[in-house]
């Protein structure tokens, strides 16, 4: 039965005519999946599903998400955004695309008050545990490859960390685009986390960014932290993930307004 999928011309334009034609013939798409956006099941023979491809350095993933939550697109991600178990999306298992289960980072902003201070902050944590590439084993190591990128542990929120450079914060137009880390070899500065749709922040958010130029990212494993409703339930698990030696921060310029 043909699928309810969505294939866009980017989409289409990577993986090529042949694979895009399958999967809208319904030879290699799924039926049932879990929304690469909200993680919760989707049946794309009941309903509209985006073909969401994400590019790394060196893999290409196909994934699957709700129509109402993503449009179908290319995303460009780091390699470590797409380790984790995958799955083969074909049934003889000879497709060369996959579907992950692979950890998204969330992203919640919010107003940190340092020494009297607000300072706009951006609080990042996985849906899953993060592998280190290229190994099998089960831990997360997510912490440890960021320290390894210039990021300092917390034991406690004291002071503004110190600014990691080549790292930048993209706003633009009062929305939240991407967190940029430096290319490789120098090059052009890539995304570490990309937004599927612009996120839009708060006046206040955006004000504190503008008078700063700058924004706070704290970083902490999946479980650490949870989505807060509040800024003072979100401070209390940041003050707690630190105590706990479950979190790291860097400073990074504003790229945009």
């Amino acid at each position: 039965m043909p699928r309810m999928l969505d294939v866009s011309d980017d989409v289409r334009a990577e993986i090529g005519d042949e694979e895009a034609d399958r999967l809208l013939a319904g030879e290699n798409a799924p039926g049932s999946y879990d929304c690469t956006s909200c993680r919760t099941p989707g049946d794309s023979e009941q309903e509209r599903t985006s073909t969401v491809l994400f590019i790394g350095d060196e893999t290409a993933v196909l994934a699957f998400a709700h129509a109402t939550c993503l449009p179908s697109q290319v995303v460009q991600v780091t390699e470590e955004q797409l380790q984790g178990a995958v799955r083969s999306i074909s049934a003889d298992g000879s497709a060369t695309k996959a579907v992950p289960e692979q950890a998204v980072l969330g992203v919640t902003s919010g107003l940190v008050l340092i020494n009297g201070e607000l300072h706009p902050a951006l609080v990042v944590e996985p849906t899953a545990p993060i592998a280190r590439p290229g190994t099998t084993t089960t831990g997360d190591d997510f912490l440890p490859l960021l320290i390894e990128q210039g990021f300092m542990p917390l034991s406690e929120i004291g002071s503004v960390p110190s600014v990691l450079h080549g790292w930048s914060v993209l706003l633009a137009m009062g929305q939240l685009h991407a967190i940029l880390q430096p290319g490789a070899d120098g090059g052009q500065p890539v995304a570490w986390w990309q937004a599927h749709q612009a996120l839009q922040v708060a006046d206040s958010w955006r004000a504190a960014a503008n008078k700063h130029q700058q924004v706070l990212l704290f970083a902490a494993p999946v479980g650490s932290i949870g989505r807060q409703p509040r800024e003072d339930l979100l401070r209390d698990a940041l003050d707690k993930a630190a105590a706990n030696g479950k979190l790291v921060a860097a400073t990074l310029p504003l790229a945009g307004t």
